[in-house]
């Protein structure tokens, strides 16, 4: 069984921060609006937690980091094209349908936009061959809608969908984004966002950490559109997070915990990873296999139980995303990183460049 370790713990603030604590502002020229010419050619500011210092580097360096038996952990979800344009029946006003869940076979919960033309009963068609009909209003003004279709459902969203680019990318999503805005190890479906800090890695990459002797871990949480809602109250003990599904395999449980039995390190790819961990973790200090729904929030202060190192990329002010880095090392210290990559004209958000915090 995996021996207890001693974890990073944070030296900055240790009673819960406020809401405004994480905000500040970003020149809209640095939100990456186009993915890098090639993936691992982004920037990559490496954070040492102990030292406090930065450095300027580039991604395909992370092999630099990493050592024989550490695992890196990464977020093997698959984003399907969640975005479906449709028309309503009869004034055939134009309707977008945003998948967000699917409730039962053929029930979804979903967005629709513009929200005020669509009503209980109103029927909104996709294509010849699939239409869907709104049966109830969600609490969080959303919509529940059954699908009518000919064929596989799948193969329908996937002809008829469009990759769901978050609402900071100010552009109709292009044919290159089917591609890029996913990971390359993508393989379980069911995410409608991207776990972007993920999307740096090549093929050629991977294989060279894995010659290197790192194990690649899989594990999966299908990221929902809550990663970009906004958090609302000052007092974060108030916010709840949106429930995303994840899986944690027991060949995955039992090579983290061997990594960790053995003095290794677990580098987590992504907030999203680093929930899943934090979610299955053991009071022992290792993992559990497991399944089901997670709705970890994670914000200052917090006790790290697994993971040793967190690659990201840079975040929305006031994002839950931000909160679980800073969580992971000081507020100060993430603060003036931000401000760092600000100054040296760093890519922000999904399509932007990664900080590495060791």
């Amino acid at each position: 069984m995996p021996t207890t370790r001693s974890v990073y713990e944070p030296r900055g603030v240790q009673t819960p921060p406020r809401l405004s604590d994480f905000k500040f502002r970003l020149p809209e020229k640095f939100v990456a609006q186009m993915p890098a010419r090639r993936r691992d050619t982004s920037r990559m500011l490496v954070i040492n937690r102990a030292t406090g210092e930065l450095h300027d580097s580039k991604f395909s360096d992370i092999i630099k980091y990493l050592s024989p038996g550490d695992c890196l952990v990464v977020n093997i979800t698959r984003v399907f094209p969640a975005r479906l344009s449709g028309y309503k029946e009869k004034t055939e006003a134009d309707i977008e349908v945003f998948l967000l869940r699917r409730l039962t076979d053929d029930l979804w919960e979903v967005l629709v936009k513009p929200a005020r033309k669509v009503r209980t009963g109103n029927s909104i068609h996709i294509g010849d061959d699939m239409y869907c009909e709104v049966i109830d209003n969600t609490t969080s003004g959303g919509r529940v809608v059954r699908f009518h279709y000919e064929g596989d459902f799948n193969a329908l969203v996937e002809k008829y969908g469009k990759p769901p680019l978050p609402p900071y990318i100010r552009r109709e999503p292009r044919p290159e984004d089917t591609e890029r805005y996913q990971t390359i190890y993508a393989q379980v479906t069911g995410a409608v966002a991207a776990p972007t800090a993920g999307l740096h890695f090549t093929r050629g990459l991977l294989d060279r950490i894995a010659r290197k002797g790192v194990h690649v871990v899989p594990v999966v949480l299908h990221v929902g559109l809550g990663t970009f809602r906004p958090v609302q109250v000052e007092d974060l003990a108030r916010h709840r997070m949106d429930s995303e599904y994840f899986e944690v395999g027991t060949e995955a449980a039992e090579t983290i915990n061997n990594a960790i039995a053995e003095g290794k390190r677990i580098i987590s790819v992504g907030t999203s990873t680093t929930r899943t961990l934090e979610t299955v973790a053991n009071f022992n200090g290792g993992v559990k296999n497991a399944s089901g729904w997670t709705d970890k929030f994670i914000y200052p202060p917090y006790q790290f139980k697994v993971v040793d190192h967190l690659l990201t990329n840079f975040h929305l002010p006031g994002s839950t995303l931000l909160m679980l880095v800073c969580a992971f090392a000081d507020m100060d210290l993430i603060m003036k990183a931000y401000r760092h990559a600000i100054k040296a004209r760093y890519r922000f958000y999904s399509y932007g460049d990664s900080m590495l915090v060791l």
